[in-house]
């Protein structure tokens, strides 16, 4: 069983961050039609979805993912590198102290969980505008330290470009096979893995969001989602475009974790 957290859309969204594309007007009420449906697909492949209430003075408090880090020993709150999304943080917090001891990322470091990708045992950390070297650091000590009865973690910095997070650049589809854009993150870094590449036409198309043997995929990359699903990756397609105007894509709406309790 999974726990997705997720966050009602706030009514001040199109006052959102921007930082890689145009502002463009958002349809707040087909925008909450689809994160309505994003939550039942959630639902569909497993997981038990915990909603929070909107910040209606937090224009991307949905976007939880960035607030947040659940590994299997510990919870993370982060520190956002945007500094009008650190209020967001506390909120999603006090939820998972129910789940998981928790602990922080401290000034100087700055990170986002969009930057942060588990694969394993290791955690791979996009390093641009939102996540830096001084929380990467703090990141390792913290995994490190909730570690030592078991099996440590390897987190490794990766350099990213021209995106806002590393999840924009790959996301794991399978066991063995990330999904990328090679323009935006140096391919060689997951060498040991099968690469599937996004559609040149669709450079948007990396970001998906696997729970369990399925992955939540937007409907708005065609030639993508063809490719991956003649690699045999089993889709559940969502269509997030109001959200996508406000640069969030499908990891970006949850925090999603195993249940310890089930």
């Amino acid at each position: 069983m999974f726990i997705a957290i997720t966050r009602d859309l706030s009514r001040t969204l199109a006052n959102c961050e921007l930082s890689y594309v145009g502002r463009t007007e958002i349809d707040l009420e087909l925008a909450a039609r689809q994160h309505q449906a994003y939550r039942s697909a959630l639902q569909s492949l497993g997981c038990r979805v915990e909603a929070l209430p909107a910040e209606h003075d937090l224009p991307d408090a949905v976007f939880v993912e960035d607030t947040a880090l659940v590994f299997d020993e510990i919870a993370i709150s982060t520190r956002p590198g945007a500094p009008s999304r650190r209020a967001e943080v506390a909120s999603v917090a006090r939820v998972l102290q129910r789940h998981r001891d928790l602990r922080t990322i401290e000034a100087p470091g700055t990170i986002d969980g969009g930057d942060v990708m588990r694969i394993g045992r290791t955690v791979y950390v996009g390093q641009a505008t939102r996540s830096n070297a001084a929380a990467v650091e703090q990141l390792r000590d913290l995994l490190n330290a909730a570690s030592l009865a078991g099996p440590g973690y390897t987190v490794q910095a990766v350099p990213t470009r021209e995106c806002l997070h590393l999840k924009s650049a790959v996301t794991q589809v399978a066991d063995d096979t990330l999904l990328i854009n090679p323009a935006w993150v140096d391919a060689s870094t997951f060498a040991q893995f099968r690469l599937i590449e996004v559609d040149p036409a669709e450079e948007h198309a990396a970001n998906a969001l696997r729970i369990g043997d399925g992955v939540i995929y937007p409907t708005c990359f065609p030639r993508t989602q063809r490719k991956l699903e003649e690699c045999g990756i089993a889709l559940t397609t969502v269509d997030v475009s109001e959200l996508q105007k406000a640069e969030g894509a499908v990891t970006c709406c949850s925090v999603v974790f195993r249940d310890h309790t089930a």
